[in-house]
């Protein structure tokens, strides 16, 4: 018999938080309930705390027998709107001697190939905060440039005069001699013990002194602010009576516990997003589908990935202006999401996003005060949205808001309402369908031989679109699809990544050294994971090397069984990457460990009813109105054929002509093109 036990999956968007409790019972049965509540982007932890409330988290948790503590899993924001406002703690950068500039300078391409002309960017670090010192390693490993104690109190000086709240310290080739670090690290923690301090070291020990440079800058830029916020829901939660446990979700997928998470805040930037992506993973192994394509589209934003087996790991992405080399799912955000701004520009052309309505004052429809038309206005007043649909938060849609707001921009354009709606809609279609060419089309894939996954609160008014748009004949509208990113922190594994980069070696196989250096990062993993009190004999691993080949500068991630195979296996990915391979030889970059302790896992619970699911959260109103009748008589294994809108609690799908929709047992929404 099963021990009861409850895990709460949160999701902080830009819009709304999103909660999916899971509920393991006494009997080792196994009940979902889900709930969704308006974000409060001003302190986040408040938005967590009161629908914890809502939910009723107290001495007996949701029917839980015992009253046991909860098990916390939440996906924050805080890092990545941190980084898009600018507005991190006041960092300190150290380098070596004569380095200073070494972000300033960063890597000196154009942002756009043919613009010779373009608005010069603003360093991520003042001048007056680049420190140089002393503890310069060759490429070889050897100290050229010596650190004494001289250099570290004239170090630990300038940081005092700075007024610096933390340091990054990014010393040459510190991921072959960590002790100048260590040592810098050491003496700030004991003459400024209020001061944040990161080394590259420790946060990316790989090449590449520039992307190392800006992961370590970002984390010191940030700890601060997600430590703080962390302390803030953590204290919010010693108040609940029943307690619990906190962990975070980082951008690989994998969750870690919140006093680990204030350390790594450059590990958290894509945090939401890959509990999407986990929970896609989760429903593939479910339904036996291997090849997907992600579509997740909230109020503020879409992303969309593709999934060939279990979830691709990138250590090359991007976020905003600057590279972000951690290990970070691989997917491609957009600025396009339900409120997504619509906009004349100073040519006469209708355009939409990025800028959004967020969650204050939200859509026009919305009725908080809103007045620029957005997606949502423009599906409602095309039907696809019903007036009567149930959104969370106990908001109501007002149709005639809507209508004044869109009324304003078709007097702009010239047409009329409806056909201003449809256009709206439109663009935003195909930036999204140019997302998803991006991770498919132009990395060798084909979109028709993937099934597509929608989620996230607008995703179901848009999938039949997108999917006629790139030739796709199936797609899966999940269960609990409008908070499926909170399903996702919910079954993730609790793990993080390793990292090295090699020293050159012209062997011509390389086995020994590689697997010399697995062990090490194996042994750093053990460590790590005893310090929390976790036993590494339930640890999986899974090792993987970063190829390419003799003279390039970027790499390819391969995974990890014999030489041979696996040099094989890059000649193949970069024949599909990039269309071609090549004779030349092949060398060996990083070494990568991916250590995890798997969530216990739970199949998906049947459906009690039409349109129902086992464990819907108490006060969580079901589908009502007109158009509700269509999701109430779909009940498993019965289809109903478009047009038509289904609307349910959190989100909505709009079935359009020419496709049928299909539930499942477990409330699955599948779709299929007819002709």
């Amino acid at each position: 018999m099963a021990n009861p036990s409850l895990r709460i999956g949160i999701d902080v968007g830009g819009t709304f938080t999103d909660f999916l409790c899971v509920r393991t019972l006494a009997g080792g049965e196994v009940a979902l309930s889900v709930h969704k509540i308006p974000s409060t982007p001003e302190a986040p932890e408040r938005a967590v705390l009161k629908g914890l409330n809502d939910l009723g988290i107290g001495g007996t948790v949701g029917g839980t027998a015992g009253g046991a503590a909860p098990q916390i899993i939440h996906g924050s924001t805080v890092a990545t709107n941190a980084l898009l406002e600018r507005k991190g703690a006041r960092t300190a950068f150290v380098a070596n001697r004569g380095f200073g500039d070494l972000l300033t300078l960063a890597r000196q391409t154009r942002p756009q190939l043919y613009a010779l002309e373009f608005e010069p960017v603003p360093p991520p670090v003042p001048a007056e905060l680049c420190l140089e010192t002393g503890g310069r390693v060759a490429a070889d490993g050897a100290t050229i440039d010596p650190l004494g104690d001289k250099d570290l109190a004239e170090l630990v000086g300038r940081v005092r005069e700075s007024g610096a709240q933390s340091v990054a310290v990014n010393l040459l080739f510190s991921f072959l001699d960590p002790s100048h670090e260590e040592a810098i690290e050491a003496a700030l923690r004991a003459a400024l013990p209020g001061v944040f301090v990161s080394r590259s070291s420790r946060v990316l020990p790989e090449y590449k002194e520039y992307e190392r440079g800006i992961a370590t800058w970002l984390n010191a830029s940030l700890g601060p602010l997600v430590g703080g916020y962390l302390r803030r829901l953590g204290g919010g939660l010693a108040h609940l009576p029943s307690g619990g446990s906190l962990q975070v979700m980082q951008s690989s997928g994998e969750t870690i516990s919140a006093e680990q998470a204030a350390d790594s805040a450059v590990r958290l930037l894509l945090s939401g997003p890959a509990g999407g992506l986990a929970a896609v993973e989760y429903l593939g192994r479910q339904l036996g589908e291997r090849r997907l394509i992600s579509f997740d589209m909230g109020g503020t934003s879409t992303d969309v990935a593709l999934l060939d087996g279990p979830i691709s790991v990138t250590s090359e992405g991007r976020l905003g202006a600057f590279p972000i080399s951690v290990p970070m799912v691989d997917m491609h955000t957009i600025g396009a999401g339900g409120g997504s701004i619509a906009f004349v520009d100073s040519g006469g052309m209708l355009q939409v996003g990025p800028e959004s309505a967020g969650a204050d004052p939200g859509p026009a429809c919305y009725g908080k005060g809103g007045t620029r038309a957005t997606v949502t206005d423009a599906n409602l007043l095309l039907g696809r949205l019903p007036a009567d649909s149930p959104l969370a938060g106990g908001l109501a849609l007002d149709r005639e808001r809507a209508q004044v707001a869109v009324g304003h921009l078709a007097e702009k354009v010239g047409l009329d309402v409806e056909a201003t709606a449809r256009g709206i809609v439109s663009i935003a279609n195909e930036h999204m369908v140019e997302a998803i060419r991006r991770i498919s089309v132009n990395r060798g894939y084909d979109p028709k031989d993937f099934l597509l996954v929608s989620f996230g609160g607008a995703g179901g008014l848009h999938v039949c679109a997108l999917a006629d748009a790139l030739g796709m004949r199936r797609a899966v509208v999940p269960v609990y699809a409008g908070v499926l990113s909170a399903l996702g922190m919910a079954v993730a594994d609790r793990g993080r990544q390793f990292s090295r980069s090699l020293r050159r070696s012209r062997a011509v196989d390389p086995t020994a050294m590689l697997e010399r250096e697995f062990a090490r990062l194996l042994r750093l993993a053990r460590d790590e994971y005893a310090g929390e009190g976790l036993d590494s004999a339930s640890m999986r691993t899974r090792f993987s090397i970063d190829l390419r080949y003799t003279g390039q500068s970027s790499a390819l991630n391969i995974a990890w069984t014999d030489w041979s195979d696996s040099q094989a296996q890059f000649h193949a990915l970069h024949r599909r990457r990039y269309g071609y391979a090549l004779e030349t030889p092949v060398e060996a970059v990083n070494v990568r460990l991916r250590a995890w302790f798997p969530q216990r896992g739970f199949d998906l619970p049947k459906v009690r009813g039409a349109g129902q699911s086992t464990g819907n959260a108490g006060g969580i109103p079901p589908s009502s109105g007109p158009q509700a009748d269509a999701a109430a008589c779909l009940a498993a294994g019965a289809t109903i054929t478009g047009p038509a809108t289904l609307p349910e609690y959190a989100s909505t799908t709009h079935i359009a002509r020419s496709w049928q929709a299909r539930r499942d047992g477990s409330g699955n929404l599948f779709l299929e093109r007819r002709d």
